[in-house]
């Protein structure tokens, strides 16, 4: 499971597209927005920021993602999402999450980490959740 996490978490770090929102240096850390975490998600292999935002991004979703499955796995409490085995590849969660986000434009105003577990909650949902 904890493979499963990391995955995710490299899923979204790695790749970049052409819905980056951030030119060189005009990062938001930390993301506040959604758009503020495609940006950093999604940085340019030129950057000179890539480093630095491959990494953030990695432990902002890796992060995330475990604190939830935590969360889970309490007495009582119901998964959030429910990754697939295996996981998508990078440019596949990317290419989602931004596809998922432009489609309607007031999502890339949420809240980073909202946006996130709502893209996770609506694209791998539990099948056993009550």
């Amino acid at each position: 499971m904890k493979l499963r996490i990391v995955a995710l978490g490299a899923v979204l770090a790695v790749g970049s597209s052409a819905a980056a929102l951030a030119a060189a240096g005009a990062l938001q850390f930390p993301p506040r927005t959604v758009s503020d975490l495609l940006a950093i998600c999604s940085v340019g292999q030129n950057d000179p920021m890539r480093t630095a935002a491959v990494s953030y991004c990695n432990g902002y979703v890796t992060g995330a993602v475990i604190v939830e499955k935590a969360h889970g796995m309490q007495k009582n409490a119901h998964p959030l999402f429910c990754l697939p085995t295996p996981p998508p590849t990078h440019s596949q969660a990317l290419a989602a999450f931004g596809t998922w986000a432009h489609a309607q434009p007031s999502r890339l105003d949420q809240p980073a980490i909202d946006g996130l577990f709502t893209w996770l909650a609506e694209t791998y949902p539990c099948a056993n959740r009550m």
